[in-house]
């Protein structure tokens, strides 16, 4: 193997360039219980590394509780400004009057149908006071988060949608609370990586995009040609359960799948048979809190 380059995401991680990094993280943690219990399950048995918590969800607080119990289990704050369940209803953490223009007429955030109405009305200054109280009601529980993500958008949906001062508010955040930040897109991965700050090198997956049947022979392939470099996996596991399918009729297939295969022998077999190394964001953090000034 060729020998670690710190110019590199690997070698900022103290890995060979050529080494096959894969970070497994699993989305929507705190939305609802039967994510939850999913979650740890994921972890404690198969190959997800890390967590991303939904803190204004129903389910965050029984997600808090989990984590203090599991405090090996890393996890993120999974920045929460959209609702993907309509009938499944959430608002935001600070007050509502200080952030009018990320509501709906209900005064619940705007579900995902009316996202291009969120981008274009949402203030940069009430996007902080919300992504701000999600961070600091967290910290106010005792938690120490590895990263910042975001919760049905992308790096590449904010700039997409005219609104790369989201990205470079959150770039901020991130350094500013000694996080990581998960970037999906470029010019942003291109713009960090010059700067020393290790991202994915490649399009993060998103367990939604991939076709519920024959996923597991899909997963498998994706592991048998992961490529050089940090490849990172947002999957969403959760349990089948009557619960889960009343909340989340559209939704609960994917997350049953994803748990399926995640905590699966195959998996963890490909992963040593192909020398996958498993991380989680937290050696991206330390890398990010040594260069925050």
């Amino acid at each position: 193997m060729s020998q670690a380059h710190h110019g590199t995401t690997a070698g900022l991680l103290g890995y060979p360039d050529d080494a096959r990094l894969l970070l497994v993280n699993a989305d929507d943690f705190g939305m609802y219980n039967a994510i939850n219990e999913a979650v740890i399950r994921a972890f404690a048995e198969g190959i997800v590394q890390s967590t991303s918590l939904m803190i204004p969800c129903p389910g965050a607080a029984e997600a808090m509780r989990l984590l203090k119990e599991n405090p090996d289990l890393p996890f993120g704050v999974h920045l929460s400004v959209v609702r993907d369940i309509a009938h499944y209803r959430w608002g935001p953490l600070a007050p509502r009057e200080r952030v009018p223009s990320l509501l709906a007429e209900d005064g619940d955030l705007f579900h995902l149908d009316r996202m291009a109405e969120l981008l274009a009305r949402a203030t940069v200054e009430e996007l902080e006071a919300e992504f701000r109280a999600q961070v600091e009601t967290v910290l106010a529980a005792g938690l120490r988060p590895s990263h910042l993500d975001w919760h049905c958008l992308g790096a590449q949906d904010w700039v997409n949608g005219g609104r790369a001062d989201v990205v470079e508010l959150t770039l901020g955040l991130a350094r500013e609370y000694g996080l990581a930040l998960r970037i999906d897109a470029q010019p942003f991965i291109n713009r960090l990586q010059r700067r020393g700050l290790p991202t994915a090198d490649h399009d993060v997956l998103d367990s939604f995009t991939l076709d519920v049947e024959g996923k597991s022979t899909r997963y498998a392939a994706l592991l048998r040609a992961l490529p050089a470099g940090l490849t990172e996996w947002a999957v969403h596991p959760g349990l089948g359960s009557a619960d889960a399918q009343a909340i989340d009729p559209d939704g609960w297939r994917v997350r049953q799948t994803d748990l399926e295969f995640l905590t699966s022998p195959r998996a963890r077999e490909i992963v040593q048979e192909e020398g996958i190394v498993l991380i989680s964001y937290e050696p991206l953090q330390a890398v990010w809190q040594s260069r925050s000034s």
